[in-house]
């Protein structure tokens, strides 16, 4: 009966998400939202991004022998320099992966 309950929590969440992008007509929308809609995603990113990152479990600043940061940082310093989304999710892992496993 439970696993009745989530797939319905998963279906309505799923469908008032759903419901603003398939519904909405982009026609009605002016051009300065538009425009203003297409900063939504990166304006999100660092909101997700630093405090998995920067903080630990207790909402605390980690310090900066944290391998996350030294990970992110040479994550960040790939996509700069490659701009290729896939070569920097490896590199960060990797070099979280070293950070922990060899260097800790």
């Amino acid at each position: 009966m439970i696993w009745f309950w989530i797939f319905i929590a998963g279906l309505i969440t799923f469908f008032t998400r759903y419901s603003m992008i398939a519904f909405i007509n982009p026609d009605i929308l002016s051009k300065n939202t538009k425009k203003i809609l297409t900063y939504v995603p990166s304006a999100v990113f660092p909101a997700i991004i630093f405090p998995a990152v920067f903080l630990n479990s207790k909402g605390l600043l980690v310090s900066f022998e944290n391998p996350q940061i030294w990970a992110f940082m040479i994550a960040v310093v790939i996509a700069y320099f490659f701009k290729n989304i896939l070569l920097t999710i490896i590199s960060g892992l990797l070099s979280f992966w070293l950070f922990i496993f060899w260097l800790s």
